[in-house]
């Protein structure tokens, strides 16, 4: 539930933060009414794109059956860990000029365009980042689900209003830093569970299965090893393949985000 809730109020609060950056500018425009009504036209116009994506995606899944269904469910979340490390690394990229380079984009319909296009991908990833989670959850685990969702939004909401106000207990970058890494977490976790189902599908070899075994001191079935395990991908008895996997994708991570900042703008 925790990881549902850290991406909804991510994924919003970057939308959030692009929406208060235009109104901030329209707010100083000579004629600002027309210019608002674009934004919020442009804001509909996000929310009907990712709520499509959303139908969208069901309405493929009920097409699938059998090893069919197995591939897509599979790709899905592949899918949401590759677009989780993807916007961490773009928003460590970007974040600090993103209010100047909106600002300098603005215009009559460039206002729309932007905001459609700004909530449009953070909903569209939203509802990838939530089927990739939803598929490891059943019942009332699925209601949970949901109902982070909905904090998590409402906690976006809070965020933002805050960093509008200019609060001073909000330091903007480190709040930003540390949700880099838990979303990163939430990445590797399902990275793990991709491998995983691969290596239980025959489609992996396990190299050795497990490496090694600590389910004696804290096995990731219950308590704060199943906390850990939906959280971060750790595994009490975890396949070769697994650990080869998540260590290459933390030295990817980790290397990416201490690149330069003049190496990375030139990738």
């Amino acid at each position: 539930m925790l990881n549902a809730f850290i991406i909804v109020w991510r994924e919003s609060l970057e939308a959030m933060l692009v929406i208060g950056v235009l109104l901030s500018w329209i707010a100083r425009q000579p004629a600002p009414a027309p210019l608002r009504r674009r934004l919020w036209l442009g804001v509909a116009a996000g929310l009907s794109l990712a709520c499509a994506l959303g139908a969208g995606t069901f309405a493929v899944q009920s097409e699938f059956a059998g090893a069919s269904l197995d591939v897509f469910q599979l790709a899905m979340v592949l899918t949401a860990a590759a677009l989780i490390m993807h916007m961490v690394l773009w928003m460590h990229r970007h974040g600090r000029h993103m209010k100047r380079e909106l600002e300098g984009r603005a215009g009559a319909w460039g206002i729309a365009a932007i905001a459609a296009l700004a909530v449009g991908r953070e909903g569209a990833e939203t509802v990838v980042f939530l089927y990739g989670l939803g598929l490891e959850s059943q019942g009332l685990a699925l209601a949970g689900l949901s109902g982070a969702a909905a904090a998590g939004l409402a906690a976006a909401g809070a965020t933002a209003w805050l960093a509008a106000r200019g609060a001073r207990l909000l330091n903007y970058r480190t709040l930003f830093a540390a949700s880099e890494i838990l979303l990163l977490c939430i990445a590797n976790a399902l990275l793990a569970n991709a491998v995983d189902r691969t290596i239980a599908l025959g489609w992996l070899p396990a190299l050795a299965d497990p490496l090694w075994d600590l389910s004696v001191w804290l096995a990731d079935g219950q308590g704060a090893g199943r906390l850990l395990a939906d959280f971060t991908g750790y595994r009490a008895r975890p396949a070769a393949t697994l650990v080869l996997a998540s260590l290459a994708f933390w030295a990817y991570a980790l290397w990416r985000l201490k690149r330069p900042a003049t190496a990375a703008l030139g990738a």
